[in-house]
């Protein structure tokens, strides 16, 4: 017996334990309120679950046996197609590390499979599925109240908008970035009129919005990636702080000299794990990681770190070849990694348009990357993103934060 008869069995047995203590109470508990639903016309008739036959139990085991078999060849067949995957993508950064020319044979030509079996058969005796509550991820209430609770941290809100994207604008262009990569990046991860705070899955206020991960701000920063970008670049952001500090006076210093104090402290707890994407997931996964994220909605810190997110990507691949990256060749290298993200945007032009994204991911980024999957070639996938942003760079949040860029 399982789910929901088993716990109608385990409530009944109970009731009768207390019947045979209490049988006449009950007896006319039960009898009165029967007849009062009765005279209001709410009785309701119970209704007996639904007979299984053997036969419906053979065709059942029948259909779940043809299932896993082909289930089965699936999975093989997909294990070595991302093993095939990962092989070729070892042989490409070898190649390069040794100044060795890319080959077209480089590359996995064909397209990940496609599961097209038959579905898993409905047990007919399982109880009916109860709709399943979106996983709980932490939103931006969480990151403030970790934040405050850990740290005894509270943010800086900026005056405005505008304010926001003005120091943002100021500090990227100070870095290098070009006013077109940090739009079209803005327009691409934060939907054209994305606040600084905001985050995945609630870039809209409507009923049933849910955050879909911990990516918060106009680069959509991981909680994982505000723990690394401070135990590799906090030294930078404390020195910008300093300088800060020395030019100011009264409660404005005060602050900011707490506020040093409070980012000291929170980069000595991301550096007591080794420089790993891996074991800086895990510590942003705890509530002085979650507390670290809300630096990102501070006016001082948060531009300082969505800045260096990009900044990493544009001197990664500015040290291995001499030409600027494109808004979408950067976005490639910030969706799928410093790494796989040059690995595709130095491939040949000529061969873009044959080579398959999948090359370029892990197997469950692809499946969970729905652009990555429809638009499953390099070229596709760079138009479709040149594309996106072609749309989102025109709403007034993107033409705001282009405004504000300095010369403007």
């Amino acid at each position: 017996m399982t789910g929901a008869r088993k716990i109608r069995y385990v409530r009944y047995e109970r009731r009768s334990s207390f019947w045979r203590r209490n049988q006449l109470p009950i007896f006319f508990s039960i009898f009165l309120a029967a007849a009062l639903l009765a005279t209001n016309g709410l009785a309701q008739p119970a209704v007996a679950a639904p007979a299984v036959t053997p036969e419906q139990m053979a065709e059942f085991h029948r259909k779940l046996a043809e299932y896993k078999a082909a289930r089965l060849r699936f999975d093989d067949e997909a294990a070595n197609y991302w093993k095939s995957i990962g092989d070729k993508r070892r042989t490409r950064f070898a190649k390069r590390r040794n100044n060795e020319k890319i080959e077209f044979t480089d590359y996995v030509l064909t397209q990940p499979p496609v599961y097209t079996g038959p579905p898993r058969p409905v047990d007919p005796t399982a109880p009916p599925e109860v709709p399943k509550e979106p996983p709980s991820i932490p939103v931006v209430t969480d990151f403030l109240r970790h934040a405050a609770e850990q740290f005894q941290f509270k943010p800086q809100k900026p005056g405005s908008e505008i304010e926001f994207k003005r120091i943002y604008a100021t500090i990227a262009a100070a870095a290098g970035l070009t006013k077109d990569q940090v739009v079209r990046i803005y327009g691409f991860e934060a939907g054209g009129n994305g606040g600084y705070d905001v985050q995945a899955g609630l870039e809209e206020i409507k009923p049933g919005a849910h955050a879909i991960s911990t990516a918060l701000g106009y680069n959509q920063l991981l909680s994982t990636n505000s723990v690394e970008l401070l135990a590799e670049h906090g030294d930078q952001f404390l020195a910008v702080l300093r300088r800060k500090a020395e030019g100011s006076n009264g409660p404005q210093k005060t602050a900011l000299d707490r506020k040093i104090v409070i980012l000291q402290r929170m980069i000595a707890f991301a550096r007591t794990v080794p420089d790993e994407w891996g074991a800086h997931d895990r510590l942003a996964r705890t509530p002085q990681g979650l507390g670290i994220h809300a630096l990102n909605l501070d006016i001082d810190i948060g531009p300082l770190l969505q800045t260096q997110k990009l900044l990493n990507s544009v001197t990664f691949a500015r040290q291995k070849f001499n030409r600027p990256l494109t808004a979408a060749e950067l976005e490639m290298m910030n969706l799928t990694g410093d790494g796989n993200g040059f690995d595709m945007v130095t491939m040949p032009d000529a061969i873009r348009d044959r080579v398959p994204t999948s090359n370029f991911f892990q197997q469950g980024g692809y499946e969970r990357n729905p652009v990555a999957g429809k638009n499953n070639t390099v070229a596709k996938l760079l138009a479709r993103t040149d594309a996106i942003m072609d749309g989102e760079a025109a709403l007034q949040g993107a033409k705001d934060l282009a405004a504000a860029f300095p010369g403007n």
